[in-house]
């Protein structure tokens, strides 16, 4: 795997990361909590753009923004007890094979 995928990979779970901390931090009036949210919210993009020094953007950001969207859906339903409809899965679902879409038919190894 190449070491931009890499970056990717980690970017979104810092996207995750910082959507949790902004619900967090409430409003930013947490200190504490907005700090780490900011710093992890740098190191995202600090990753994403490592990872388009050689992955086309579309791909990159496609899959960046769809781990971050899935996963903090995901998330929320396992650990804030958000709504786990059907058709909210179904919908998460398709975010997947969009990203995985997205990365096996990038062109890039």
């Amino acid at each position: 795997m190449n070491i931009a995928w890499v970056y990717l990979l980690l970017a979104g779970i810092c996207e995750i990361g910082w959507a949790f901390g902004l619900k967090y931090s409430e409003g930013f009036t947490k200190v504490g909590v907005s700090i780490v949210t900011v710093v992890v919210m740098i190191l995202s993009f600090v990753l994403l753009s490592q990872a388009m020094k050689t992955l086309p953007l579309g791909t990159a950001y496609g899959i960046w923004t769809g781990i971050g969207a899935a996963g903090t859906a995901v998330l929320g339903m396992v650990f804030l007890d958000e709504p786990r409809d059907v058709i909210r899965i179904v919908c998460l679902l398709l975010i997947i094979t969009g990203v995985v879409g997205l990365k096996v038919f990038s062109g890039v190894k």
